[in-house]
């Protein structure tokens, strides 16, 4: 037997079966897709190790997958066979239902085909109605842990007969670790948030010269830059809290926050940003952004980042604050919508009124790791190397 392992490359990530794409007792080849693993972060295909016939799922869908778990074995010796009707597999379990139980119905289970047979077991037992559980699995799909929550909650959750209406968004597992990791990070770490301004007169002049030249940059590229040289203004901003010190990355990996639309976000990581010229630092991005988009990104795409970026001026807001700090991280860069405002610029020792385009930025900080000082110093370091962006 050739066993099948979840990736051992998960950096400590929570991942779980989104399911499977293969039956037991179906033929394999080497390197078809297997399973879907999922995190908050990305959705992961694992592939055949080798060819056969898959004859064991250890772990099934929404069950939590730990690095170097045994998910299934496949024999590669094996033939394949035509497995069982999905019909008859959920019309089996419904032989066990009590007779005249008022809280399950016959009807409404056997309407429920997506119930896994645990599942079903679950609610039949505790005489609860599958269609009155929030599911929270793959497209709404109810879990054991859905039901053990209900059991958990007590008859009259049980037995709410509150209707979904058409408008209502049922939890994806993404979303739901989402808000997991949330409410754990702000939890763990006191968030504080420092606002500045910042001109992108220079920063646009340079960008629109590197155009004409046929090199095209976006925004968040010149972020990278100026992020990465302001590290030396505050090292701290680029640690993370531990018991007993403040660890410092030895390089200025950055995340870069990217919309998936309903989806949520991902936030794949920018390497050694320090290391990177602004062309090159620019092409890492526009990869990473394509591929996430795409949904292939892998697990070491969007792990092991020491800073992270929120650009969520993109999207219309001006400010946000406090941004969540992503966990294992010291501090987060804010960068609001980037608009024409009147300032006031001194020329010729006169104060003159002038129109340049500004956004606002914050840095919000884990005040465990830095304090007042070290954050508006990082800033200052941050928007002095935008508003100067040597024009070459």
């Amino acid at each position: 037997m050739i066993d099948v392992l979840v990736p051992e490359e998960q950096e400590g990530t929570k991942a779980v079966v989104r399911g499977w794409l293969k039956a037991v007792g179906e033929a394999v080849s080497e390197n078809d897709p297997l399973v879907e693993l999922e995190t908050d972060k990305v959705t992961q295909e694992v592939p055949a190790p080798a060819s056969g016939v898959l004859v064991e799922i250890l772990l099934d869908t929404d069950a939590e997958a730990e690095p170097g778990a045994l998910l299934a074995r496949i024999d590669p010796s094996g033939e394949a066979r035509a497995p069982a009707p999905a019909e008859q597999i959920a019309d089996k379990p419904i032989e066990t239902a009590k007779p005249g139980n008022a809280a399950v119905d016959k009807a409404s289970v056997q309407k429920e085909t997506r119930l896994s047979p645990a599942v079903r077991r679950a609610v039949l037992q505790n005489d609860i109605d599958p269609a009155i559980i929030d599911g929270t699995g793959r497209d709404g799909r109810v879990t054991l842990e859905d039901v053990q929550r209900v059991l958990a909650d007590g008859p009259a959750i049980a037995v709410s007969t509150t209707p979904f209406t058409a408008n209502d968004i049922p939890h994806d597992r993404m979303r739901k670790t989402i808000a997991d990791n949330m409410v754990r990070a702000v939890t763990d770490a006191p968030h504080v948030t420092a606002l500045f301004e910042c001109d992108f007169t220079a920063v646009a002049a340079h960008k629109a010269a590197m155009k004409a030249k046929g090199t095209k940059l976006s925004y968040t590229a010149y972020i990278l830059q100026a992020a990465a040289e302001a590290m030396a203004a505050a090292p701290a901003i680029n640690g993370r809290w531990e018991d007993d010190r403040i660890a410092i990355s030895p390089t200025i990996d950055i995340g870069v926050g990217t919309a998936l639309g309903e989806k949520g976000l991902v936030v794949p990581v920018v390497r050694d940003v320090g290391a990177l010229s602004l062309e090159q630092a620019g092409a890492s991005l526009d990869d990473l952004t394509a591929r996430a988009r795409d949904g292939k990104l892998n697990r070491k795409d969007v792990s092991g980042g020491s800073f992270t970026i929120s650009n969520h001026g993109v999207s219309g807001s001006l400010l946000a604050a406090p941004i969540i700090i992503h966990q294992g991280q010291a501090a987060i860069l804010g960068i609001g919508k980037l608009q024409k405002r009147v300032v006031v610029r001194e020329l010729d020792g006169q104060d003159v009124m002038v129109i340049r385009p500004m956004a606002y930025v914050t840095l919000t900080i884990d005040h465990r790791v830095v304090d007042g000082h070290q954050t508006n110093a990082w800033l200052s370091r941050f928007v002095e190397v935008m508003e100067n962006w040597p024009q070459d």
